[in-house]
């Protein structure tokens, strides 16, 4: 069945669930998905404190010199109260002492031994950082869904969180097809090729933030295919290239199917990579790539980063664009929705000139694509282009329109 790229991803997101969880320590949830929402139990800031080093002080003494004999540092317990007359040194993050009424910073302050001479006007409440202006208890700080970056960390370690549960990470399983396909790490013959599919799928899923697992076989045959495919079952991905057009040893669907296999479409149409294929196994996705390089890295872009974003729990899990502009004028190929690798310089886009299915070299230099509808022959300089990035997420909780032109 041969279906849209829209279409393909609806499949894809309407038949990808997000994973189990498991609860780690924080110090193990980096780059992680949160599987809770998460609720402050402590005010931040704890006590109303000093924003600034300088001194606690009555309002009512502006303009006069008060007596300050006292000093509060960052994690003192102040005993004193504050009377009128009188000057408490502070620290930035120390608690208020009782009474206190304004923060006088040092540098709007002359001190002499034990007296200090006040600014003219005090203002109420000056540089006090109240208890819980940051985020108040009962606050939902964390939310299901969410990425777990470093400041995130950073809020759970200042409520006293120890663990946290998350989405466990995704298993990717890869395995090539192809009598002609050798190992980087083996001598070929004349009439061999190296396999370079299977370390880029695998290192780009480790990108992604997978586990991943490389099952090899050597042969086309339907028996070997079955006996790789029943070996990597228990993954949650599973990602051939090759073996999947009309070729004569083209086994790789029929394997798939006589183990079972619901089979949800086995063409797109996007140009390069029409042969691409999509289905599942019990829980196991089923992700079948074009042999050619540039086509199979263009359609795992395309469609098993969404695979793995829908399986990762992510709450924006929809890929998003980038609207830029055209570096130069640009000609493409009537007839298909076409996906055009390029370089985007923080300003402007430009697709490359050359990059056939069959290439490797532009992949390297690739910071995204874009893809436009079959329409589409021109594209001026200077035309908004909506770009999809590759080396860092943009995603969106809603759909979102990502084809230039048309």
């Amino acid at each position: 069945m041969t279906v849209s790229i829209t279409e393909a991803l609806d499949i894809i997101y309407k038949n990808i669930q997000p994973l189990s969880t498991e609860i780690l320590p924080i110090e193990m949830v980096l780059g992680r998905i949160c599987a809770e929402d998460v609720t402050a139990v402590l005010d931040m800031p704890r006590f109303d404190n000093s924003a600034m080093d300088g001194y606690a002080v009555k309002c009512a003494d502006a303009g006069k010199t008060v007596r300050c004999t006292e000093v509060i540092f960052a994690g003192d317990s102040p005993q004193t109260p504050l009377k009128q007359g009188e000057a408490i040194k502070i620290m930035t993050g120390a608690p208020l002492p009782e009474g206190c009424e304004a923060i006088v910073p040092v540098e709007q302050a002359e001190a002499k031994g034990d007296d200090v001479m006040l600014p003219p006007e005090i203002l109420p409440g000056s540089f006090h950082r109240e208890a819980g202006s940051d985020m108040g208890s009962g606050a939902v700080y964390l939310s299901l869904g969410e990425e777990i970056n470093a400041y995130r960390i950073a809020l759970l370690a200042s409520q006293g969180v120890t663990h946290l549960q998350v989405f466990r990470k995704i298993k990717v399983v890869v395995f090539g097809t192809g009598d002609e396909l050798r190992p980087h790490y083996e001598k070929i013959e004349a009439h061999q090729l190296y396999n370079s599919n299977t370390p880029m799928f695998l290192e780009r899923a480790k990108e992604l933030g997978c586990e991943v697992r490389y099952v090899p076989r050597s042969i086309d045959t339907i028996a070997s295919l079955e006996e790789a495919i029943r070996s990597s079952i228990d993954a949650d991905i599973i990602i051939t290239s090759g073996g999947v057009s009309m070729g004569d040893k083209d086994f790789t669907k029929e394997a798939f199917r006589n183990l079972g296999m619901e089979l949800f479409f086995d063409k797109v149409q996007i140009k390069p990579g029409k042969p691409t294929a999509f289905g599942k196994i019990g829980d196991t996705a089923i992700i079948n790539l074009p042999g050619n390089p540039l086509a199979s890295m263009v359609n795992f872009e395309v469609f098993i980063r969404a695979v793995i974003y829908r399986m990762s729990g992510a709450k924006a899990y929809r890929q998003n664009t980038i609207e830029t502009t055209l570096r130069e004028d640009f000609r493409i190929k009537a007839g298909n929705y076409t996906v055009k690798l390029g370089s985007f310089d923080g300003k402007t886009f430009m697709p490359f000139k050359q990059q056939l299915p069959g290439m490797l070299s532009p992949m390297q230099h690739a910071d995204g694509y874009i893809i436009t509808p079959p329409d589409v022959t021109f594209l001026a300089k200077g035309t908004k282009v909506r770009m999809i990035p590759i080396h860092w997420d943009c995603r969106s909780e809603k759909e979102e329109v990502f084809f230039t032109g048309g």
